[in-house]
């Protein structure tokens, strides 16, 4: 740790002036500001050091950016202290910061909080040592199932900057071909960063990269790990030790030298959205990455979001998917308990929750001794509003967002734009009953247990999940993202409670709904061994549909036309504004939006707040994010009061 008196200070000789981030989540001080560099640090005083200021008269953390020759200010104070001459922030992952925090109307301040993790003093002191070059790495062709699969790792080993948009057959081990993509990359002299959604993912892709390129040539990057592991992983990463960094969420800046793949498993987990400000999502953050750094992208997963689909069809990223022969021979045998011939054998299989079709997959799986799992929606989703006669989710005839009851006795109304929509008729049947859609029973593992006596049940969720079962017969209870892996895979899957998924009141109820059944139904053997998957829903619907064919790119393809007609995102940007009324009002006042945003709304927040919501054509993205950051500056340059909070493509909209 470094420092100087105020007296007889003099300026460094060499680009005497220090352009410094002051850790201050100001939107109206969000720029470098100007200070001189004491002879005495002139050494420490390096690029991507923690620094102290003086600011405001406080003495304040901050961020070197870069060393300068001259300022335009006529007077500038000095530095009080270099914290670490340890340059933890890398220009790039300073470019990138600037970057993220630009396109989601934020500070460079709260994205470089979340970039660096805090320092750990002792850590940073523990001797190094640089590594040892590695052995040649010899890359398997895992990827053979897929035809462009071979392409994607050849491109990785040149060094080109490929993106892919990979549909990950059903059984397939996921974190082996990221392994060995990561390998590829590897052995053509460029390093990897990959980041997953839990911790559970995340240890399978551990063991996967440590058979692939063997001990101590990656690191994990999460905030569970603790301030001393995390630290020292980071500055692993930072300095070169090991060219691969994997990780959650908390991976996405991860420091990571001649970066040559970012590549993110299951983009549509929520867990991938950050909750802090500015609430960058991981996919948009390593996308952003591979553009400014020219690297390869894969984004993967058994289902696709929308926002893949858009970087298909703009020519952005390219598919690797299997040919329909492969897929054929991969699935499962899949069957929707509420279609006509289920209908005609057990009348109650529209409206029971395990119809007959359900139960008797599950005996037949185990009495052959293969596990079955249930998958059960988890509780605490909001109730939505659907059509009574044909469960069609209810949507505002001006806006399109979604429709909500107050009360039994409310009229109903948009949760976007605040519109009544007491004349509500339904778009496909005409009906005019409204009703709630349930959430799932809580005593799913008592029922079934009861049902199949005798036969061991395990449960996996909020309290306890479950990495692996065995193969034997047994029932498995599990909530979406908890299902375990079983040894030798699934006999049979059943998917309870649809409704419960495909009615809530969310943009991406049914691509949720679809990516939660793909992940649930790729644990199950294959039809030839086998494996069933029983969805009970109509297999009239869309989502049913891409079940059935394992198509997950027919679904986003839907979905992203869908969005497109109505104006919903990614085809579109949005914004929301959050806070007390007075302050949304005031804030949107100052805002010089585009001239064809759209403002929706009020409608009403949690608490006392209200939302708005402003949308605009996705080309007019940057100067909405520029317009609400800057109003923002302008409310804390007059220390407003009441605070507002800024979302730019919220993972929620309703």
């Amino acid at each position: 740790m470094s420092g100087t008196t105020r007296s007889d200070r003099r300026p460094a000789e060499g680009s005497p002036v220090a352009r410094v981030c002051v850790d201050v989540p100001l939107a109206h001080l969000d720029r470098p500001f100007d200070y001189l560099v004491p002879e005495a640090l002139d050494a420490d005083a390096v690029p991507g050091a923690r620094v102290k200021v003086r600011f405001a008269g406080q003495l304040v953390d901050g961020w070197l950016l870069e060393r300068a020759d001259a300022s335009e200010h006529p007077r500038l104070a000095y530095l009080e202290k270099v914290v670490s001459p340890e340059p933890v922030l890398a220009p790039e992952i300073a470019r990138l910061a600037r970057v993220v925090a630009d396109r989601y109307a934020g500070s460079l301040a709260d994205v470089l909080r979340l970039a660096v993790p805090p320092r750990h003093a002792r850590v940073e002191k523990e001797p190094h040592q640089p590594p040892e070059p590695g052995d040649a790495l010899a890359v398997p062709d895992g990827w053979r199932d897929y035809p462009t699969g071979p392409a994607l790792l050849r491109a990785l080993a040149d060094g080109r900057p490929a993106r892919a948009v990979w549909s990950a057959l059903p059984g397939e081990d996921w974190p082996a071909r990221y392994a060995e993509a990561v390998a590829a990359t590897v052995a053509g002299g460029r390093g990897a960063l990959v980041v997953v959604a839990d911790a559970r993912d995340l240890e399978r892709l551990d063991a996967a990269l440590t058979t692939a390129l063997g001990p101590g040539r990656h690191v994990q990057l999460t905030a569970a790990l603790g301030p001393a592991r995390r630290y020292r992983a980071f500055l692993a990463a930072r300095r070169g030790d090991v060219p691969v960094v994997i990780g959650t969420r908390a991976a996405m800046f991860a420091p990571v030298h001649r970066l040559g793949l970012v590549a993110v498993w299951d983009d549509g987990d929520d867990l991938h959205a950050e909750p802090r400000a500015p609430y960058p999502h991981a996919r948009e953050v390593l996308l952003t990455r591979a553009q400014l750094a020219d690297a390869a992208a894969v984004v993967g997963g058994y289902a696709r979001t929308a926002e893949a689909q858009l970087l298909v069809e703009t020519g952005w990223a390219r598919e690797v998917v299997a040919d329909r022969a492969t897929v054929r021979a991969r699935i499962p045998a899949i069957a929707p308990a509420g279609d006509d011939p289920q209908l005609a054998r057990d009348p109650g299989a529209a409206t029971a929750r395990l119809p007959s079709l359900a139960w008797t997959t599950a005996r037949d799986a185990l009495r052959a001794d293969a596990p079955v799992l249930v998958q059960v929606p988890r509780r605490g989703y909001l109730p939505s509003v659907a059509c009574a006669t044909c469960r069609t989710p209810a949507r505002c005839p001006h806006c399109a967002g979604p429709l909500a009851l107050p009360s039994a006795e409310g009229t109903p109304a948009c949760r976007w734009c605040g519109r009544v929509a007491a004349a509500y008729a339904c778009p496909e049947c005409g009906g005019r009953r409204l009703r709630a859609s349930v959430t799932g029973a809580r005593r799913t593992a008592e029922e079934l247990g009861r049902a199949f006596p005798g036969v061991p049940v395990r449960t996996s969720g909020r309290e306890e999940v479950l990495a692996t079962v065995p193969g034997g017969a047994g029932l498995v209870i599990a909530t979406p993202g908890a299902e375990p892996v079983a040894d030798g895979g699934y006999g049979a899957v059943l998917l309870l409670d649809s409704w419960a998924l495909l009615t809530r009141a969310d943009l991406r109820a049914g691509e949720e709904a679809l990516r939660r059944w793909l992940a649930a139904a790729a644990l199950a053997r294959p039809a030839a061994a086998g494996g069933r998957v029983v969805v009970v829903a109509d297999g009239a619907l869309a989502p049913v549909q891409a079940l059935l064919r394992w198509d997950a790119g027919w679904f986003a393809a839907r979905e992203l036309a869908e969005r497109r007609d109505l104006g919903f995102p990614p085809a579109v940007r949005m914004a929301s504004v959050t806070g007390p009324p007075a302050a949304v009002a005031d804030l949107l006042a100052e805002a010089r939006l585009p001239e064809d945003a759209e403002v929706l709304g009020p409608v009403p927040a949690d608490g006392d707040r209200e939302r708005m919501l402003v949308r605009v054509p996705r080309a007019r993205a940057a100067a909405l994010a520029g317009a609400l950051h800057a109003a923002a500056g302008v409310r804390a340059a007059r220390k407003a009061a009441d605070p507002v909070r800024l979302q730019v493509d919220p993972l929620a909209l309703f």
